[in-house]
């Protein structure tokens, strides 16, 4: 008898699922938006001198010295709601807008294995967050390079590197945006395990995430502020000194991980037992 060779890993599902995502047009209107803001940024730059940023790190003021810090500057204007928004409406969608479509039953049908179903739901969530972040970056550092040049970066500690490190540090702040982005996307994979109106649930994470950044602001609540989803998004701003100061980076990973198990277990234990009508 021959041997048995081992099945390998479909990834059917997985690809149908990234093609539903970047084939639909209001997605790409929305992909479209984010990549406005680095071009809009680069250009008001180029026009009139930035005055600085008083939220994070001030990137605007270092534009004109080096393309690179368009990306920095858009990623952050970004960041508070644009960035969040792109991810929770995929998010919510995910599982709630195949509900209210009725093809969830349809899905489950063929058959697909409620958890496998939601690991690769939320696998698609990780990469569309990984992806808006190198968008915004991608074009930043387009545009930036195309109206300010390159040269050396100098960091927000004064040290001055080459441009390929700098390129390098800029992927580490895309890296680190998506993580915290996938810990967002994993509490808007339970919510739209809740409800069958995605809208409902776009709706639910954005509250969620802007009342985060509202109560980190608060200093009287600074005991909560570890606990808090956004608290350590803004460290991306370590990457850029020289050494990089990885607490509060390490600090922000560890927690969009610890979000992530929670409610993405949260996510499989509430669809695993879900009566599922539609």
């Amino acid at each position: 008898m021959s041997a048995v060779e081992p099945r390998l890993v479909s990834t059917r599902l997985l690809r149908s699922e990234l093609m539903l995502i970047y084939g639909r047009r209001r997605n790409w209107a929305g992909l479209a938006v984010l990549a406005a803001m680095p071009i809009i940024v680069a250009i008001s730059v180029k026009i009139s001198p930035p005055g600085g940023s008083s939220d994070g790190p001030d990137f605007f003021s270092s534009i004109t010295s080096n393309g690179l810090f368009v990306a920095l500057a858009a990623l952050t204007v970004e960041l508070p709601l644009f960035l969040p928004l792109a991810v929770a409406s995929i998010a919510g969608d995910s599982i709630a807008g195949e509900a209210n479509l009725g093809t969830l039953r349809y899905l489950l049908a063929v058959p697909v294995h409620r958890t496998r179903l939601v690991v690769v739901k939320y696998i698609a969530i990780c990469l569309f967050a990984f992806s808006v972040t190198l968008l915004v970056a991608g074009v930043g550092v387009l545009m930036g390079l195309t109206l300010f040049g390159g040269g050396d970066l100098t960091l927000l500690s004064g040290t001055q590197i080459p441009m390929s490190e700098g390129a390098l540090r800029l992927l580490l702040v895309c890296g680190y945006l998506g993580i915290c982005l996938c810990g967002m996307g994993a509490i808007g994979l339970f919510v739209s395990s809740l409800t069958e109106q995605p809208i409902g649930a776009t709706i639910a994470i954005m509250i969620l995430t802007v009342a985060s950044f509202i109560l980190d602001t608060i200093p009287q609540l600074d005991w909560l502020h570890p606990y808090l989803l956004t608290h350590s998004w803004l460290a991306f701003g370590d990457l850029l000194r020289d050494p990089i100061a990885w607490d509060g980076v390490r600090e922000g990973v560890m927690r969009a991980t610890a979000y992530a198990v929670v409610f993405g277990t949260a996510a499989w234990a509430r669809f695993s037992s879900k009566d599922v009508t539609s």
